[in-house]
């Protein structure tokens, strides 16, 4: 909570104490005033006097009653106001609804004084939520309050903003907090990176282009600006870590001085200097140095220093000491620092404290990747916690031990896992756990029986709770089968044999999803058993239906089973019972189910060729576009029916033929100095009608009428299908497969939990020799030469499943000839905007001699009509900042401050010159092309890229020279996978020989697969020259790389407006250089490579298209200094993008 809520919070009963000389108790009767505090204090005593919950209840009920009287009377003053608000705060905290106040504490923070007004947005802050409908009302006074002169205005305005405010009303105060960094107090520069902050998680896109300013708040004078930034560079260094590494020196040198206790005594915290900073810095640090020596090497020094002066005895020391061993481990290894590192995390996992224990049990599990053997190191310890009397340090323990698993201990880990998830109530706890022993039965099952035996006990134990994949990808991997047919069928029968046992038994309770699997498998696979009779199986399923916990969802996977045995039956008592009870029923569902049986039954032939056996993973063709009505339709139509048109284009074409007066109401504002600059609704742009807007996804303006409610932004609720719920993220698993243990489980059960030691009656030494025997068969495999399975790293052990898809994907592609249709095919990746899986890079064990990254800043800007993509980082930033270094006149202004420069990086040995210049073939040399730019070399090779732009595509030219005197064999160029890239051809190229020197050349197709701004193609060269080298580049490709002018009529550009749905509108400042529209216009067409198709006055419209064909149409106006924007394309991620592009290249211009 920002200061400003504390010190509102801490001042409130001194504040509402003072007398309102006018004022009686409610509002203008009674006989005197009560304080606030005293009604305050009196409505808590009162409540801290009840017995009961219904007393408490009773209680609220009439004070909500009465306050609601007082705050909708219209003689209620602002300060009485003030002090209902107040209690209605604190009746809120108890948790009782008091929404009728809401709306009065929006209007205290409008009316008010600055004391009344501190209330208002303090109760404000409070009571609503980001989606709040009723913020869009205070938009307006936070407008006002931001260009106010009085700094507690501007305060509470800047804190209202980093604490709630609406996306969609991010581009009406953007500019006002700009402006804000560059004011002369610190705190308003503090809060408005804050505010900044919030801006980044809730909507990045619109605060990309202001990122150079982030980098003047980490070096501004005042520490707090600079702190506040950090939380902003820790956002952004996780997402992409390559474009901040100029920023590794300055993140050491202010760690540095805070450790040396260079920063005011007012940051330190029992003696140790600024000791969060210190966490949020060593968190940065990690990210920048991870895979990276040579900015690894700035760091040793002050990790060094932060490990050696954390020396107090104090909870925060011990966290700044838990960062520090999960940076130096996630950095380039130095063996110094580990080993002080390691001696760390023993003092910890030894200590008798329970939250040194368990910090220590957390850091070993972290580095448990990277050094195996520690953990040999403290096994007896980890036994010993495997019986600890905390639950937090057992969990722990199992999951430290889960990272360690392997082929030869998995049993056992997998029993002890059990054994606990048998104990545990919490429910997180139980999903938690469900999921990974199921991802180990998998990964590591010994045989089929232990494998069926523990899914079992996940089912039994886990109950409903465990996460829905779990008895899907079981159910999926019994049905896709693996490699080994013989081995499905066993696996198959084995699955079988189990579950007829266990509902052998008539009184056992099973979870429902339990028998959901137990129903599908005995449905798809009980032919497979040949020595039980098909009416066994039916009779046992026909009284699991009568069961009265049986759940109707369950009972529909019964009756799905029941139908697919029967179709194999010649006729079946079982089956005649079960249509003559349920056909009667009245559960209508099984009614129905009941009669669908019985007409299947009839009809045997028909009954077979439904459900043939083991045909789960068998394709089904769906016409998706119901080419079986096209009869139908060509005759409606020949009888001259109108074509279908979708509801929003007819929408659009009443708007644009209506001719009466527009009722749309205004929008709101970006500025005070605009009273129209956006666009309203979902007119064609040919012939526009202007209000004001703002920026934000537009897709269903076209269901609306021109009367109706302006609710752009406006969280929905309802919908035809009722209450629309929100949609929560799922948790997303990891992407490796599952293993399970042997032997200790019965079929369907969990193995009894261990005996404890009261009823042992053991000596001290046998209880020594358990512990070592336990400790031999969990920490077996974590030997140096032992193929240990440990997550992230590779797994010498091979993975007892692998599953072999069944599943054939087709894909039944149409051709049309509507511009439209063309436009949302082109490019399906995109306009879904799927997240791809980033795969893991292993090291690779062949000599690394040099990584090197095509970053645009180190390219030479080109004159030819398509300029060459740029990177977020501009290339004329402050100069100190790129030599990351970190002048004594732009950090801290305490003269006590030493600065310490770190000295320069140590520049990579220059390549031995040679005469070879690569240069395009005269084909390519004609078309835009970018400069020829050396990604990496050797001393024996160098690898050299040209960007060619044409047409259709992107095309790297890669040029491979041979520098030796001796020729080169085996030359191979790999393109890895990359997220946001693809090869379209084969990603790898082989030179069979390279002769000596000369130049050889090849030339990759690259297309965007999902819209970015900017990402990276990463790839490897090997070669033989005596011994295999490996060098490794990394591509910096921009989304104007693959962005190509569209060239369409005025006609056309109308009408493919009318069908895109995904927009943005945004608001941008010109410059003083672009003194004409023309001349914006020009700016946006050389720069963004669009293409203007028209210009009527002060508006234009321009097109250009994402390759291959994915279109994005902009629309523009100027309007009193300020250029409006508005784009439209059939892809959502893509306007944003483009208008990130255009508001940076305004900006440069």
């Amino acid at each position: 909570m920002s200061d400003v809520v504390e010190r509102t919070l801490s001042a409130l009963p001194g504040l509402l104490g003072q007398h309102d000389p006018g004022a009686g108790p409610g509002g203008a009767a009674g006989p005197g005033r009560v304080s606030a505090t005293s009604r305050l204090g009196s409505l808590i005593r009162s409540i801290t006097a009840l017995t009961s919950k219904h007393e408490e209840e009773k209680l609220i009920q009439q004070e909500l009653t009465s306050l609601k009287a007082t705050v909708s009377a219209p003689t209620t003053t602002l300060r009485l106001m003030k002090e209902c608000m107040v209690r209605l705060i604190y009746c809120e905290m108890l948790g009782y609804e008091s929404s009728f106040g809401y709306i009065h504490a929006i209007k205290l923070a409008q009316q008010g004084n600055l004391l009344e007004k501190r209330v208002g947005y303090l109760a404000v802050s409070l009571f609503l939520h980001e989606n709040h409908e009723l913020l869009l009302l205070l938009v307006n006074t936070v407008v006002k309050d931001l260009q106010s002169t009085n700094l507690v205005e501007v305060c509470m305005a800047l804190t209202i903003v980093s604490q709630i405010f609406p996306r969609e009303m991010i581009p009406a105060v953007l500019p006002l907090i700009e402006d804000k960094l560059q004011h002369s107090k610190e705190i308003i520069r503090r809060k408005a990176v804050q505010a900044l902050y919030k801006f980044y998680l809730i909507a990045p896109n619109q605060v990309q282009h202001i990122h150079d300013k982030f980098r003047k708040a980490l070096c501004d004078r005042d520490v707090g600006v600079m702190a506040a930034s950090l939380h902003i560079y820790l956002q952004m260094v996780k997402e992409d870590s390559s474009g901040y590494k100029d920023l590794t020196g300055s993140f050491v040198t202010i760690l540095k001085q805070v450790v040396g206790g260079k920063l005011p005594i007012d940051f330190n915290y029992h003696s140790v200097p600024a000791p969060w900073l210190q966490i949020q810095l060593l968190r940065i640090l990690g990210l920048l140095g991870k895979d990276d020596p040579r900015t690894s090497e700035l760091m040793y020094d002050v990790l060094d220093e932060s490990l050696r002066r954390a020396e107090i005895n104090h909870n925060i020391t011990y966290a700044i000491l838990f960062e520090c061993v999960q940076t130096i481990y996630t950095i380039h290894p130095k063996s110094e620092l580990l080993e002080k590192a390691a001696k760390c995390i023993g003092k910890f996992v030894l200590s008798s404290k329970i939250n040194l224990k368990y910090l220590g049990l957390k850091a070993l599990t972290y580095v448990i990747q990277q050094d195996p053997n520690l953990a040999l190191q403290h096994q007896m310890t980890i036994i010993e916690c495997l019986d600890h009397p905390d639950p937090i340090i057992k969990r722990e323990t199992l999951e430290l031990l889960y990272r360690i698993t392997n082929g030869q201990n998995v049993i056992v880990i997998v029993q002890k896992m059990l054994d606990y998830l048998k104990q545990s109530k919490e429910e997180y706890t139980i999903i938690s756990l469900a999921g990974k022993v199921a991802e180990l039965a998998e990964k590591y099952a010994p045989d089929n029986e232990w494998f069926i035996q523990t899914m079992n006990a996940v089912f039994s134990v886990g109950g409903d709770v465990v996460h829905p994949d779990i008895p899907n990808n079981f159910l999926r991997l019994l049905a896709e089968g693996f490699d080994d047919g013989k081995e499905d069928e066993q696996l198959r029968l084995y699955a079988v044999q189990s579950y007829l046992a266990l509902l052998e038994e008539e009184d056992a309770f099973y979870p429902q999803k339990f028998l959901q699997v137990m129903s599908w498998v005995l449905g798809e696979y009980s032919s497979l058993v040949t020595d039980v009779d098909p009416e066994i199986i039916l009779t046992r399923l026909h009284r699991l239906l009568k069961k009265t916990f049986v759940t109707a969802e369950t009972k529909a996977w019964i009756m799905a089973a029941v139908t697919k045995i029967a179709s194999r039956t010649t006729s079946s008592k079982t089956v005649d019972k079960l249509i003559r009870e349920f056909s009667t029923s009245l559960d209508t569902c099984m009614r129905q189910y009941a009669f669908e049986l019985k007409h299947l039954c009839e009809d045997k032939v028909l009954m077979k060729s439904l459900f043939p056996f083991d045909a789960s993973c068998n394709d089904i063709v769906v016409d998706a576009s119901l080419s079986f009505l096209d009869g139908f339709v060509a005759e409606v139509l020949g009888h001259g029916a109108a074509p279908y048109k979708p509801h929003h284009q007819r929408q659009e074409e009443k708007l644009s033929q209506e001719k009466a007066l527009n009722f749309e109401p205004y929008g709101l504002s970006f500025a005070s100095s605009m009273s129209s600059s956006g666009f309203t609704g979902r007119q064609s742009p040919t012939g526009l009608s202007f209000g004001s807007d703002t920026s934000g996804n537009s897709a269903e303006t076209g269901h609306k009428e021109t009367n109706s409610l302006k609710l752009d932004g406006v969280k929905k609720l309802w919908g035809k299908e009722g209450y629309l719920p929100k949609k929560e993220n799922k948790i997303g698993k990891e992407d490796e497969a599952l293993t399970v243990p042997r032997g200790s489980l019965l079929a369907g059960h969990v193995a009894d939990p261990p005996v404890s030691q009261s009823d042992q009656v053991a000596t001290f030494s046998e209880e020594e020799k358990e512990k070592q025997q336990l400790a031999s068969t969990l920490f077996v495999g974590l030997g140096s030469n032992a193929g240990v399975s440990l997550m992230g790293k590779a797994d010498m052990a091979v993975q007892k499943f692998k599953r072999k898809s069944k599943i054939n994907e087709t894909q039944n592609t149409e051709e049309t000839p509507d511009i439209q249709n063309s436009a949302a095919l082109a490019l399906g990746p995109l306009l879904d905007t799927l997240p791809s899986n980033k795969e893991g890079h292993e090291g690779n064990e062949h000599t690394r001699l040099r990584k090197a990254s095509l970053d645009s800043s180190d390219t030479t800007e080109d004159n030819l009509a398509f300029e060459k993509p740029q990177s977020l980082k501009k290339p004329g930033l402050d100069n100190r900042l790129l030599d990351s270094r970190l002048s004594s006149s732009s950090l801290f202004a305490d003269s006590n401050i030493e600065i310490f420069h770190p000295s320069p990086s140590a520049q990579c040995e220059s390549a031995s010159k040679t005469l070879l210049a690569p240069s395009l073939p005269g084909e390519l040399a004609e078309l835009p092309h970018s400069e020829v730019v050396e990604l990496c070399q050797s001393d024996d090779l160098a690898l050299h890229l040209c960007k060619v732009w044409t047409d259709d595509s992107l095309l790297l030219t890669m040029f491979v020279s041979n520098k030796n005197t001796s020729a080169l064999n085996d030359v191979n160029l790999v393109f890895e996978k990359a997220e946001h890239f693809q090869i379209l051809e084969s990603p790898a190229y082989q030179f069979s020989v390279i002769e000596a020197q000369s130049v050889e050349h090849c030339q990759q197709c690259v297309q965007m697969d999902k819209i970015c701004t900017q990402g990276n193609l990463p790839g490897s060269i090997n070669y033989q020259s005596g011994m295999e080298t490996h060098l490794e580049f990394s591509i910096t490709l921009s989304l104007l790389d693959f962005i190509r002018p569209m060239e369409m009529t005025t006609e056309d550009f109308g009408k493919l407006w009318l069908s895109l749905a995904n927009d943005v509108k945004q608001n941008l400042k010109m410059s003083s250089s672009q003194d004409s529209f023309s001349a914006a216009l020009n700016t946006l067409q050389q720069k963004l490579k669009l293409h203007i198709v028209d210009i009527i006055g002060n508006e234009g419209i321009l097109a250009c298209q994402l390759l291959p064909s994915v279109p994005c149409l902009l629309h523009c106006r100027i309007h009193a200094g300020m250029l409006a924007l508005w784009f439209r394309s059939p892809c959502s991620a893509l306007p944003d993008s483009l208008l990130y592009q255009c508001q940076k290249v305004m900006e440069e211009s």
